[in-house]
């Protein structure tokens, strides 16, 4: 199984376990979905990788191998996975246990709280580097994280920052070591997790509700652009070539 569900403390540990990246293709995306799911009855969610990766976001082997049928197929659930932890009415905290990339960052946007490891780990998005543009979902999930002032800087360069300088910019909400970063991260969901479970969904839904409504009004008529943009042959193209040259025919981003 892509995800992993296990409990501690009441709280539900999602593990990303996906090949060498933690990637997200059509089959971690549908099953984060259906773990979230499964964990519906625990009071807070933990959101994490496996290794030394929490996730390096979209499998781009998956993209240049499966071309323009497999965009069609990948798009609406990736914006469905985004979408199922943004809209998660429990805490949802991200144990970042090393690199937050690309989608890999949008998917710890979209949690309630991120603890960062002092170790290898940076967090970016990358997608305008392969030549991607964001789906809708995930360009407001990364607004109501980090505000739209940030977004320029943050999508145009695509750069990747760790350690003090993604506290520094708000990309992570604290640090911890390596080994502690997912205890941390379990003992904040179940902080959260203890405040009463009505009044915390209704007040997380209420900060979202902006986000949610732009998403809802203009998804149909963006996605389909998005979509195009993806399946064009220049941009199947630039993803072949950012396999090949940058990633080393790793597939991720």
């Amino acid at each position: 199984m892509p995800i992993t569900l296990e409990s501690q403390s009441d709280v539900a540990v999602l593990r990303i376990d996906h090949g060498k990246g933690n990637t997200l293709d059509t089959d971690s995306c549908r099953d984060l979905v259906l773990r979230l799911e499964e964990a519906g009855a625990a009071r807070a969610v933990v959101l994490t990788g496996t290794g030394g990766i929490f996730s390096a976001g979209v499998d781009l082997r998956r993209i240049s191998d499966g071309g323009a049928a497999y965009v069609s197929e990948f798009l609406p659930l990736l914006s469905d996975a985004l979408l199922a932890v943004f809209g998660f009415p429990r805490p949802v905290v991200a144990a970042l246990n090393g690199h937050a990339i690309a989608g890999g960052a949008v998917l710890a946007a979209a949690c309630d709280h991120r603890v960062l490891t002092t170790g290898p780990g940076r967090i970016g998005v990358t997608e305008l580097l392969v030549g991607l543009p964001f789906p809708l979902a995930a360009l407001e999930i990364l607004r109501c994280a980090y505000g739209t002032t940030p977004l320029p800087s943050l999508t145009y360069s695509g750069a990747t920052v760790g350690g003090e300088d993604a506290l520094t910019r708000g990309l992570a909400d604290e640090l911890a070591p390596p080994e502690e970063v997912l205890e941390r991260a379990v003992a904040i969901a179940a902080r959260l997790g203890d405040l009463p479970a009505e009044p915390f969904a209704h007040t997380k839904a209420q900060i979202r509700q902006p986000y949610h409504e732009r998403i809802a009004e203009y998804r149909h008529a963006d996605d389909p652009r998005i979509e195009r943009m993806w399946r064009a042959p220049e941009a199947l193209g630039a993803v072949k070539s950012y396999v090949d040259k940058v990633l080393g025919g790793s597939g991720r981003a």
